[in-house]
């Protein structure tokens, strides 16, 4: 079983556990490295949607996002804008 992604990019924040009893709204905020992001592509290629492994990597950035973290000190969505240009090459799965 492979868990979600977006608790693959929380892991990889390396936070300290937080009691869910004590403390109801959990607001993540992190940084990880470009070749966390790579990683966790990796790990979930077979479930994504995308027919390409460019575009899982832009699935994570997404959620990366969504999850309040930033990518090597960056806005995720500034990195797939980069990678849609052509200035990142996102590598080849």
């Amino acid at each position: 079983m492979v868990p979600s992604v977006s608790i693959l990019i929380i892991k990889a924040f390396k936070e300290q556990p937080k009691d869910r009893r004590k403390q109801k709204i959990i607001k993540h905020s992190g940084n990880i490295a470009f070749d966390e992001v790579i990683h966790i592509a990796q790990q979930m290629q077979h479930q994504s949607l995308a027919p390409e492994y460019s575009g899982t990597i832009k699935e994570i950035l997404g959620t990366a996002r969504s999850v309040g973290s930033d990518v090597d000190g960056g806005h995720p969505h500034d990195i797939i804008d980069e990678s849609n240009s052509g200035v990142v090459e996102c590598p080849a799965g």
